[in-house]
């Protein structure tokens, strides 16, 4: 036997599997610590560089990646006595118990180069909303990027959050409750938030700092696949939702995350203003406006955000009613990593909810754990959130304005996603 051959065949062996220890060390590496190798374009769940199950050319110009994204909760919701109906045995406990808000499959790419496309469907939604997602998005170069097809308005640092990235597994109250209206007018009763829909949008990245979303939507929402609007009876132009946004982020850009335990040696920071016009929306009776200003920065295992923003319903000239009503909302959140797999968070928000007509308002402080269990990609959370009122000129004022909101809320949730 030849030990000379032996001995450098396995020096050479040796060297390789050291070598590959190392290379596999620094991407594990490169997992905690570069957030670009974390693709979260489809607004759903982060998909990182080494994709998983993933079709690829040679070339690298084509690409396909399934994914899968699941939420299951359980809930309790306790309901103040105002609005109950005893004598139809109605319960300060209802809507609680299990849920399923997201069964998410979905896939994703690239085509020529240029090209990224995402469909989704979810389904655990009904009608329209069980197609979440279906896009292409053209990049002519990274500043001029358009896309089309049903995606998120550009309205709000909360909603633009990747779905699965999200620090409280439930909204802010304030951007998801309907507006209270004299009941005459309860008819109508818009959220300030607006989430998918579909529409064409121009967007793109400057120097890495200054982000633009210019779009025109249906306005309908996510419910709503197909073409049901005309031209604005008051104004003359197609009732259409106009929307835009700006977003500076001096340390370059920001992941759509409000967490994540692979992302933990950051310091990104966001500025943002959003504005929409809802032309003639809620079934041509109303003209809504929003504005809204966010902040939002994450260093290492912290996590800050704040918003405020502003609707403004008038109603259209067929509606005759010459009354117009401003509603407010806000929420400031922050969250922390102990260690790498849990975090920490509370928020507070407030909304005036019964307008600027009406003295009174809501307020919601709210808490939150989450653990990542390691090498899973599941996460769980555990949340408690109280509604509280302040500041109504009558009793009936105040009962009305919590009317379909729980006082307390306590859920825990179990996410999955590849």
């Amino acid at each position: 036997m030849n030990f000379k051959l032996l001995s450098k065949q396995t020096s050479m062996i040796t060297f390789a599997l050291s070598l590959s220890v190392s290379v596999f060390s620094q991407n594990d590496n490169q997992r905690q610590t570069d957030y670009r190798s974390y693709d979260m374009e489809n607004g759903v769940t982060p998909i990182a560089d080494d994709r998983g199950f993933t079709l690829q050319s040679k070339k690298g110009d084509f690409i396909f990646k399934p994914y899968l994204y699941l939420q299951s909760n359980f809930s309790i919701h306790y309901y103040d006595d105002e609005g109950l109906d005893k004598a139809y045995n109605q319960d300060n406990i209802a809507n609680s118990g299990f849920a399923i808000p997201y069964a998410i499959l979905g896939f994703t790419g690239k085509a020529f180069g240029k090209i990224d496309y995402n469909v989704s469907i979810n389904a655990a939604a009904q009608g329209g909303a069980i197609l979440q997602q279906a896009w292409i998005d053209y990049a002519v170069n990274p500043a001029i990027r358009f896309r089309a097809g049903k995606f998120k308005t550009p309205f709000t640092h909360a909603y633009l959050t990747t779905l699965g990235e999200t620090l409280f597994p439930s909204m802010p109250t304030s951007l998801t409750a309907s507006a209270i209206m004299p009941y005459s007018l309860n008819a109508v009763t818009p959220s300030i938030g607006t989430g998918f829909d579909l529409g064409l949008k121009m967007h793109g990245l400057i120097k890495d700092k200054w982000g633009y979303e210019i779009g025109l939507f249906n306005g309908t929402g996510a419910s709503i696949n197909t073409a049901t609007k005309g031209i604005s009876d008051d104004n003359h132009l197609p009732s259409l939702l106009y929307a835009g946004r700006f977003t500076y982020q001096p340390k370059g850009a920001m992941p759509a995350t409000q967490g994540n335990s692979k992302m933990l040696n950051l310091d990104k920071m966001l500025i943002g203003i959003s504005a929409n016009y809802n032309n003639e929306a809620e079934n041509e009776s109303t003209n809504d406006f929003r504005a809204g200003i966010d902040f939002a920065w994450m260093k290492n295992k912290w996590y800050i955000a704040a918003e405020g923003y502003y609707m403004h319903v008038n109603f259209t000239k067929r509606q005759k009613i010459n009354d117009t009503y401003n509603f407010i909302g806000a929420y400031a959140q922050i969250g922390y990593f102990i260690g790498t797999q849990w975090q920490v968070g509370a928020r507070y928000e407030w909304m005036d909810r019964n307008s600027s007509t009406k003295d009174g308002s809501i307020n919601s402080p709210a808490a939150v754990c989450n653990y990542y269990i390691p090498k899973t990609n599941i996460k769980l959370s555990a949340m408690y959130q109280y509604i509280g009122r302040w500041g109504h000129d009558t009793q009936l004022d105040r009962d009305l304005d919590d009317l379909g909101i729980s006082t307390h809320t306590a859920m825990i949730m179990l996410q999955y996603a590849f």
